[in-house]
């Protein structure tokens, strides 16, 4: 279904509906946007992510992670990253301009590792290894040195993105429509 707003006063609320549904719906196309950063090189890196919660009054998205991935370390030292949403279904782009905080470990990383802990997606941050390790060649040795190493406690955190700009771009027939979006100010683009 289409969605066909008029005003900035309705493109604004509608973009912050629409990630908040996508942070509760696994089908919605905004769920696993692109997220890139800067890695120690200076050179860009983007991987998908998995959106797990919007804060609107806030301006601010949330994605789990494991603390020991290379994109916390990137996001540590050079927090400005961008996001990148597609939705077919409502012919939308959404780049948003983000700041990002690792949080590894406090009362409210622990909170969400006990829901996180009861899913199959538990192992993930369990696991010896940290993600981007080399496996050995043969999978019966790599199963073995996975069950004979030590298990830490969880490696589980969380990305913290406050939203600073949005780039809102409408594909339709009728014409395509841009809009750039700030906390306090709106203004429309060529697209």
């Amino acid at each position: 279904m289409k969605i066909h707003l008029q005003t900035p006063e309705d493109i604004r609320p509608q973009i912050w509906k629409e990630l908040g549904r996508a942070s509760l719906d696994r089908h919605h196309e905004w769920r696993t946007p692109v997220l890139a950063s800067t890695d120690a090189g200076g050179l860009p890196d983007a991987r998908t992510v998995v959106l797990r919660q919007v804060d609107a009054v806030a301006g601010q998205l949330t994605f789990y992670t494991d603390s020991r991935s290379p994109k916390v370390a990137q996001l540590q030292a050079q927090g400005a990253a961008m996001l990148v949403f597609w939705s077919a279904r409502l012919s939308w782009q959404l780049r948003v301009r983000v700041a990002c905080t690792a949080i590894t470990s406090g009362p409210e990383v622990e909170a969400l590792w006990q829901g996180v802990k009861q899913s199959a997606a538990a192992g993930d941050y369990v696991s010896p290894r940290p993600p981007g390790a080399v496996l050995a060649q043969d999978s019966t040795t790599a199963s073995a040195e996975t069950t004979d190493a030590p298990r830490p406690a969880h490696s589980f955190a969380l990305l913290r993105a406050q939203v600073l700009q949005m780039d809102w771009l409408e594909l339709s027939r009728a014409g395509h429509r841009r809009a750039q979006l700030s906390a306090n100010t709106w203004e429309w683009l060529t697209p």
